[in-house]
C-alpha cells in the first residue's frame, strides 16, 4: 500500500512539478524527507525569498511549488500579490495547517485560525485536504495552477499524515569552518551615481538576463539599456535577487541582478541560499547609495554602520569585490572565477531623471520569457 507521501509526490511529478521551495514543519517531516530524497526539495531562509526564486524559476519555463506551514504564509503575502499574482506567475503553495488540529503550540492557533481568511482576503483560492483520501482532491487545481498561471494553496491538514513515520536521520558531525573578518573599515569615496555605474556595466549586461530592483533603478536600466531579456520590477522590494538566484538554476545564459543597499537588507537570508546554490553563471550588482532611492534617499544602514561586503561573506559568498570607480567595476566584471560573484558598488545618492517605463507587467513577463533557452 502507498503511503500518503508516495501518492503526494506522485501527483507533482504527474502534474510536471520540478523542485519544491520550502521550510521545515514538526508535521510534515516525513514528508520533506521524502521529496528530499527524490532530489526535488529545495531549502530556504525565509518564506518570502522563495517566492522570489519560484517567481525566477517560473520566468525560465520550469513548474515550481512551495511548501511551508501556516505562519509562513505570512511571510510572504506582499511577494505573492506584488510579484506572482501580479505578473500572473504560476505558484502551487502546499500549506502545513497549524493550530487547527491537535496543535499543541498556543502560537500556531492565532494564525491557524485566520489562514482561510486571509488567503480569501488575498484573492487566493485553496483546496482543503482533510485526510488521506483527500490527496487526490490535488491532482485537478495542480494542473490548472501550470496551464492558467495562477495562485493556488492547498492547506494539508496534520491528520492526513498521522502515522507517517519519518526516516532515521544519522547523526551529523559538525565542524564549523571559522572565517576571520578584518574589522578595520577602510575609507572608500563614493564617486559614481547609480546611473552612472550601469551605464558601465551595460555592455556586459547586452543580450543577458537582467534583472532589475523596482523603482527608479529600473527606470534607469530602461533608459540605458533597454531590451527584452530585462526583467523590470515594479513591486516586491526585496526580491531582486531571489528572482536571479531562481532564474541563474534553471538556465546556462548568465543572469545580472541589479540590486540595492535597502532592498538587500530587507531580505538578507537570499544570500545564504544563493551562497548554498553557489551558481557561477549568477552576478549581484549590489549597487549601495545608502539611501531608499525610490521614497526620497531617506539613508539607509549602510551610511553609517553596515558593510554589504561583510554580510555577503558572512553568509558564505565567497567571490567579493568592494568598488567605486570605473576601473575597479570593469575588473570585477572581467573577473572569471567559479561561483556566485558579489559585486558591492559604492555609490553616491542620487537618482536620473528618467520618465516611467511605459510597458505592462505583462509585456516585461512575456518580453523576458521570450528570451529564455531552455536549460
Amino acid at each position: 500500500m502507498r503511503s500518503p507521501e508516495d501518492r503526494f509526490i506522485e501527483i507533482l511529478k504527474a502534474a510536471g512539478v520540478d523542485f519544491v521551495l520550502g521550510l521545515p514543519c514538526d508535521r510534515i517531516k516525513a514528508l520533506l524527507q521524502r521529496i528530499s530524497t527524490h532530489g526535488m526539495y529545495i531549502p530556504l531562509a525565509r518564506e518570502e525569498e522563495g517566492v522570489g526564486i519560484a517567481a525566477g524559476a517560473a520566468l525560465s519555463k520550469r513548474n515550481p511549488a512551495m511548501i511551508i506551514q501556516s505562519s509562513g504564509l505570512g511571510n510572504m503575502l506582499n511577494a505573492l500579490l506584488s510579484l506572482t499574482m501580479f505578473y500572473n506567475l504560476p505558484l502551487p503553495i502546499f500549506i502545513s495547517h497549524r493550530g487547527v488540529y491537535k496543535e499543541p503550540i498556543e502560537a500556531q492557533k492565532p494564525m491557524g485560525r485566520a489562514l482561510k481568511g486571509l488567503l480569501r482576503a488575498a484573492g487566493i483560492p485553496y483546496t482543503l485536504i482533510n485526510r488521506e483520501d483527500d490527496i487526490r482532491r490535488i491532482e485537478a487545481p495542480l494542473r490548472r495552477v501550470f496551464s492558467e498561471g495562477r495562485v493556488h494553496a492547498f492547506l494539508l491538514s496534520p491528520a492526513v499524515w498521522e502515522g507517517c513515520i519519518p526516516l532515521e536521520a544519522a547523526e551529523r558531525e559538525r565542524v564549523f569552518q571559522c572565517r576571520e573578518f578584518n574589522q578595520k573599515r577602510a575609507r572608500m569615496k563614493a564617486r559614481l551615481t547609480r546611473y552612472q555605474a550601469i551605464e558601465i556595466v551595460k555592455d556586459y549586461l547586452r543580450d543577458n538576463l537582467v534583472i532589475s530592483n523596482l523603482g527608479i533603478p529600473s527606470k534607469e536600466l530602461y533608459q540605458i539599456l533597454h531590451q527584452p531579456s530585462n526583467f523590470y520590477m515594479l513591486g516586491s522590494m526585496g526580491m531582486a535577487t531571489p528572482i536571479g538566484l531562481g532564474v541563474s538554476l534553471n538556465t546556462t545564459r548568465k543572469v545580472y541582478v541589479i540590486d540595492g543597499d535597502g532592498s538587500l537588507m530587507m531580505n538578507p537570508g537570499i544570500l545564504g541560499t544563493t551562497a548554498f546554490f553557489n551558481p557561477s553563471n549568477l552576478t549581484i550588482l549590489a549597487i549601495d547609495n545608502a539611501a531608499y532611492g525610490s521614497t526620497g534617499n531617506q539613508p539607509t544602514h549602510t551610511e553609517r554602520v553596515t558593510d554589504l561586503a561583510v554580510v555577503a561573506g558572512g553568509f558564505g559568498i565567497r567571490n567579493i569585490y568592494r568598488v567605486s570607480t570605473k576601473r575597479a567595476i570593469v575588473a570585477a566584471m572581467e573577473d572569471d572565477v567559479r561561483g556566485t560573484k558579489f559585486i558591492h558598488v559604492i555609490t553616491r545618492p542620487g537618482n536620473a531623471n528618467v520618465p516611467n517605463i511605459p510597458l505592462s507587467a505583462r509585456e516585461i513577463r512575456d518580453g523576458f520569457t521570450g528570451t529564455i533557452v531552455d536549460k
